[in-house]
């Protein structure tokens, strides 16, 4: 499937391009300006230390893991036939693996950093994690070989589907479908499945590396085709580096190429170190974890429904919180009168009897109650004509059964003070 490993050179032979086969020797030969175009390839081993996994490990790898989604074969995730029966699996799967749970890896930066300086040419990558976008390489600069969660469509009429439907789809476990009712036909990212065809773009491109003055191979295997012999277009004489924990291809077989093999990251950032580039690549990757810190604050965007929602909500509580200032209105008035039956269920005005008066009925207030002879049941007489002392006594007989005399209320003082300006009893 992938490359056999060719014989390494003897180490006796020298360099053509180069002046010695090592890192310090790459570095040398980009701050000279010798390298102005250069190719990178990634794959999987570039991601890990982001937390991702690779496929093909055997305890720690993606298929390795992939027994609890009850599959036929590992690989069966990313079956297209398997996908058009039972599309549960790979979506249960894109709910761990989908872009925002992720931070680039001061690797993804490194390539930033390139670009940057005007001196990436393209980046070839297998990975589908678009770690590398999140990390600010642009999208025209990147080849996704076996594509990517960037974007998604129909596998049957090929529409396009919305980010922000993908988006909640993966959140929580659905599968979407087309969007168009006339066709309801499965949604899935353009991820390249065991079945389907690399992008058209890889094939448009993959002549590129014949162009590169340095190629740069990160965290792969080498072991998937056509990807795989992508290092091979090299032109003899155009030094390769390869940055990976085991030699992979045909690496080591000409006389400019240089093996860092280990870490991905410790191997960028001793380049990085040799170029004298370390701190600004430190300061760029420094940059991503702030930006992934402001993502997860960002509130996520509604839908209207749930707009909706939110606002009857918002409602209710304003509602419900008038309520409760009115009561707490009724409250503060029933202290002030020294009785607790101002407002009664009915809306009727008493004093201290429960007993509704027979008449007249008085109407619902909008307004609290004027501190008047009305609140006792009386329509009080204009301010310029006192009640006759008949008058009183007779109100008085009238409401003794009802209501308690007022001769026998103790009125609060300033209600005490009111009434002596009305003329009316104390």
């Amino acid at each position: 499937m992938g490359q056999e490993q060719s014989t390494l050179i003897d180490e006796s032979t020298p360099s053509q391009t180069l002046q010695a086969r090592t890192v310090e020797a790459v570095a040398r030969y980009i701050k000279d300006g010798r390298a102005k175009k250069i190719v990178i390839m990634t794959g999987a081993g570039i991601s890990t230390s982001a937390g991702i996994p690779d496929f093909r490990s055997p305890d720690t790898g993606l298929y390795a893991n992939l027994a609890k989604l009850d599959l036929p074969y590992a690989e069966a995730v990313f079956d297209i036939s398997f996908f058009r029966q039972n599309p549960a699996p790979f979506y249960a799967l894109a709910h761990e693996l989908y872009p925002g749970k992720y931070r680039p890896t001061i690797a993804h930066s490194f390539i930033r950093l390139l670009h940057q300086k005007g001196l990436l040419l393209k980046l070839f990558t297998q990975n589908i994690d678009c770690l590398e976008r999140e990390a600010g390489v642009p999208g025209d600069r990147i080849i996704e070989a076996h594509g990517s969660f960037a974007r998604q469509q129909c596998i049957d009429c090929k529409a396009t589907f919305p980010d922000d439907l993908m988006r909640k789809a993966v959140e929580t476990k659905t599968v979407p479908h087309c969007v168009r009712p006339e066709c309801d036909g499965l949604v899935k990212p353009a991820i390249v499945f065991f079945g389907e065809s690399l992008p058209e773009a890889f094939f448009q491109n993959r002549s590129l590396p014949s162009q590169a003055d340095l190629c740069i191979v990160l965290g792969t295997s080498l072991s998937v085709q056509p990807f795989a012999s992508l290092p091979t277009m090299c032109e003899e004489g155009i030094p390769r580096l390869l940055i990976n924990r085991d030699r992979v291809g045909d690496f080591g077989s000409r006389s400019d190429d240089v093996l860092l093999l280990g870490d991905c990251d410790a191997g960028v950032q001793k380049l990085a170190k040799e170029l004298g580039w370390l701190e600004e690549l430190e300061s760029l990757w420094a940059r991503t974890a702030l930006r992934a810190a402001m993502e997860m604050l960002e509130p996520t965007k509604q839908t209207k429904d749930e707009a909706l929602n939110d606002e009857i909500n918002k409602l209710t509580r304003e509602v419900d919180q008038s309520l409760k200032v009115s009561d707490d209105y009724a409250a503060r008035i029933r202290s002030d009168l020294g009785t607790h039956d101002i407002f009664d269920d009915d809306d009727y005005i008493g004093v201290t009897s429960r007993t509704k008066p027979s008449t007249p009925e008085p109407q619902a207030m909008a307004e609290p109650p004027s501190l008047s002879h009305s609140a006792y049941g009386k329509q009080s007489p204009p301010p310029d004509e006192k009640p006759t002392d008949s008058e009183q006594a007779a109100t008085i007989g009238k409401e003794e059964g009802s209501v308690t005399q007022h001769s026998s209320t103790t009125l609060p003082d300033h209600l005490t003070d009111h009434h002596k300006k009305e003329g009316l009893p104390q």
